[in-house]
């Protein structure tokens, strides 16, 4: 079975997980609209000389006094870089620059903590080829589907949506129209009627640039991008409408933050952009089905990776000082975030990978690993760890329903496929799997914890998430394919382990306190 190299680089046509592979690319978004903490885009001023390099794209880190900010913006500016963004409130500064030596000079100003390229290849990028897309429903199966009075049409379907009880914390709540969730990813289709009646347009951005773009419609996938945020916004949020699928919150409200550019590639300044809107735009959840390009993981011990962990770190934390809980997907690779060392081939993805050997206690998949965001582990159909799910003690936080090979865990009827049902653009729906999809539904859950305690802090939803999940032993010998070999090794209790962190997600548990 192919691993999934990505929790975006989505899901299969066929019962194998496959993934994507996209190329670098950088989309210049006009910023209109910014949040309070960004600075109108402007260029630095002061630059004497001119540069001939790559232009390449950064983020450079400060302290958050206007004084040191503007400080250090002149200091850009001398030595070639133009600012993009600047999120005051996080001291977090994009900047472009065609100087080859510019973080090495800028690390030296007084006031900056951390700079460094978020990319090995100068803006734009070229395309490659999407390997993987997911499998849509036929119009046979379409009409096979047999719902009971109450269902949607597609619910019977959907295994994952009694694994996690959310058929019957439905029966208690369908979630508040006054709590949003942001899916952070490769846009919304906003038109689509399983999303439609629950989008919150105010709440949506597209921030591939680095900088917010509310432009109508400009946080929609076109054409020939990803489905995958549309496909993770209808698992969440998927009205009960009378129409194909029900989410797991289908009552609460779903925005599209806009962080894939056209190529794939999630860029650190994208990702900050859509945590600090995501703060100052009210939302209560975000879903983040991605790691940040180009690294896998981010060493701490390099300048540049370095400072792509502390960018976003101020993001997620500023995101949940403003009562936002982060959850996030934990990987498709089967990995083990608890071993001594781990072979990361991938890296970096925008420039030529090659094996380097990483400890994953100084080498971070972000957002995933970083303090305070909720990481999800990915069950199939017989409750157990998919094929690909990474795992590891004291990382993985929660598990909840991703799918897997259907060979691997079969469903139970009617449901015949053992990957996730969700909406696809354009009207359709369609099969997809990964930990992206175990994380909708832990952030559905979150979302249905807030509608009940309106006036919860992130901590309380996540400590109320963990405390009502299903305890799950490990699965020991785990030997998912049964040809003899051990194909994981689980640590920890019935209570916390690897493999389920503190159990899998129980929405009726988790709305009936």
């Amino acid at each position: 079975m192919a691993h999934l190299r990505s929790r975006r680089r989505f899901a299969p046509a066929v019962p194998v997980v496959l993934s994507l592979t996209a190329s670098l690319g950088f989309l210049p978004t006009a910023a209109s609209a910014a949040p309070s903490t960004a600075l109108t885009t402007r260029a630095a001023e002061g630059s004497a000389t001119t540069y001939d390099g790559p232009k390449l794209s950064y983020v450079v880190n400060t302290r958050t006094d206007h004084r040191t900010i503007e400080s250090v913006r002149r200091a850009i500016g001398r030595n070639g870089g133009t600012v993009v963004a600047s999120y005051d409130r996080i001291g977090v500064l994009v900047v472009h620059s065609a100087n080859p030596g510019f973080a090495t000079s800028i690390r030296k100003v007084s006031g900056v903590s951390s700079a460094g390229a978020t990319r090995n290849a100068p803006l734009p990028a070229q395309s490659t080829t999407d390997l993987g897309v997911p499998k849509p429903l036929t119009a046979a199966e379409l009409s096979k589907a047999k719902a009971v009075d109450g269902q949607d049409p597609l619910e019977p379907l959907q295994w994952d949506l009694p694994a996690i009880k959310a058929d019957k914390a439905h029966e208690k709540t369908l979630g508040s129209s006054k709590v949003t969730v942001a899916v952070i990813d490769t846009g919304v289709d906003d038109t689509h009627p399983d999303i439609a009646p629950n989008f919150d347009r105010a709440a949506s951005v597209n921030c591939v640039s680095g900088a917010p773009d509310t432009a109508d419609g400009a946080w929609r996938p076109s054409a020939s991008e990803s489905p995958h945020g549309t496909h993770v916004a209808g698992e969440i949020a998927g009205a009960k409408n009378g129409v194909g699928i029900t989410g797991v919150a289908p009552g609460v409200k779903v925005s599209g933050i806009k962080v894939g550019n056209p190529d794939g590639y999630f860029y650190t300044e994208a990702v900050v952009c859509g945590f600090v809107w995501a703060a100052e735009h009210h939302v209560d959840v975000t879903n983040n089905s991605y790691y940040t390009d180009p690294w896998y993981f981010n060493c701490t011990g390099d300048p540049d990776q370095k400072a792509l962990v502390d960018a976003i770190t101020r993001a997620t934390r500023y995101a949940e000082s403003k009562g936002t809980v982060n959850v996030a997907a934990a990987g498709n690779e089967n990995y083990d975030f608890a071993a001594d060392s781990i072979t990361d081939p991938s890296s970096p993805n925008d420039g030529t990978p090659s094996d380097r050997t990483v400890d994953p206690r100084k080498c971070f998949d972000i957002p995933t690993q970083l303090p305070g965001v909720v990481t999800v582990a990915a069950t199939g159909a017989k409750g157990i760890k998919s094929s690909f799910s990474n795992y590891g003690l004291g990382t993985i936080d929660i598990a909840a329903p991703g799918g897997d090979s259907t060979a691997y865990q079969t469903p139970a009827p009617p449901a015949a496929s053992g990957l996730i049902l969700g909406p696809l653009p354009g009207g359709k729906w369609g099969y997809m799997a990964g930990t992206s999809m175990a994380s909708p539904h832990v952030a559905g859950v979150a979302a249905l914890i807030k509608s009940v305690h309106p006036h919860a802090p992130a901590a309380a939803v996540k400590a109320l998430l963990y405390a009502e999940a299903t305890a799950t032993p490990c699965t020991d010998p785990y030997d998912i394919n049964s040809d003899g070999k051990v194909d994981a090794v689980c640590e920890g209790t019935k209570n916390r382990n690897g493999f389920y962190g503190w159990g899998i997600a129980d929405a009726l548990a988790a709305v009936s306190h």
